[in-house]
């Protein structure tokens, strides 16, 4: 994610993106869905989304209203969902949102960490009240000995407590890398196709206290936006791909991209059923896709 490098000194010091910065205003909304049991999430003949794409695009929807809060408190503020150079979590955690976690997220304590985070910046100086100032908290503080997200990581993507590999990150693998997928990380992708929850799902703070969204947008229309049938999938062309999912955060991976993980997805699936649709993308024209068709069937003539 070679963005991360872009503009570090903006990241470092916020003045840089708001001459006289004064205030950080971090704000968390809730995204968790209830809609889709687990069992239809775990079953191996549909691709599994990550939570946070069920719905609406949460760029699109928290964004205009989050300005619109800046312009509210100051004549001079700026806001970011997750598009700038800012250091969401490290705020978050220090303006008392939450601890971050063994597995890089942020946790609150009694709502968990489905939750988007947005950054305000602003100028000019604003009214406080008497709260007082949350006390600073280490990192995985608030873990205590609890190890799940580690252990449950399908891909061993935690080298140490609080550190992401994110070369072995299933979001990673199934959003952000372009290229192809680790032949030797196939098989622990499971039926992922675009995102990853697996160290949120097996947090105590999230089975606990994570609470459903009052933002009906971010729920799912039907179950086919968690998980679609996985020979429904591979039957899509760009079109129906694009039609499906307009307006959702899969378009960040595009239809190339996932249909790329359907494949992978199949391959561990391993049902002769789709064979007729893989060997189809095999002897396609795009590479990067025929590569993981062909390798989903010899995974599947292998059983």
């Amino acid at each position: 994610m070679a963005y991360l490098e872009r503009e570090a000194d903006k990241r470092s010091d916020p003045r840089l993106l708001l001459a006289g910065a004064r205030w950080v205003v971090m704000v968390g909304v809730s995204y968790d869905s209830l809609a889709v049991p687990a069992t239809l999430l775990n079953d191996p003949s549909r691709g599994r989304i990550a939570r946070y794409a069920w719905g609406a695009d949460y760029h699109d929807l928290i964004t205009p209203r989050l300005r619109g809060l800046g312009e509210w408190a100051s004549a001079r503020s700026r806001a970011w969902v997750d598009t700038g150079p800012v250091l969401e979590r490290a705020w978050a955690a220090q303006a008392g949102l939450g601890f971050i976690g063994r597995n890089t997220c942020l946790i609150h304590r009694t709502r968990g960490s489905y939750f988007f985070l947005g950054a305000i910046l602003i100028a000019d100086e604003i009214a406080l009240d008497d709260t007082p100032a949350p006390a600073p908290r280490k990192a995985s503080a608030g873990c205590g000995a609890c190890r799940r997200c580690l252990d449950a990581c399908p891909t061993q993507a935690f080298p140490e407590p609080g550190v992401l590999d994110a070369r072995r990150c299933i979001s990673y693998l199934t959003i952000e890398l372009k290229g192809s997928i680790p032949v030797a990380l196939r098989p622990r992708m499971g039926n992922w196709i675009f995102g990853c929850d697996v160290c949120q799902d097996v947090c105590p703070y999230v089975r606990r206290y994570a609470i459903p969204t009052g933002w009906p947008a971010f729920r799912p229309i039907d179950a086919e936006r968690a998980a679609p049938r996985l020979l429904d999938a591979l039957a899509w062309d760009r079109d129906a791909f694009n039609q499906r999912f307009r307006g959702t955060a899969l378009k960040r991976a595009k239809w190339r991209g996932v249909l790329r993980n359907v494949c992978v997805a199949a391959g561990n699936w391993g049902d002769p059923a789709c064979l007729p649709l893989l060997e189809r993308h095999a002897r396609g024209e795009d590479a990067l896709v025929a590569e993981h068709a062909a390798w989903a069937i010899e995974r599947i003539a292998a059983r």
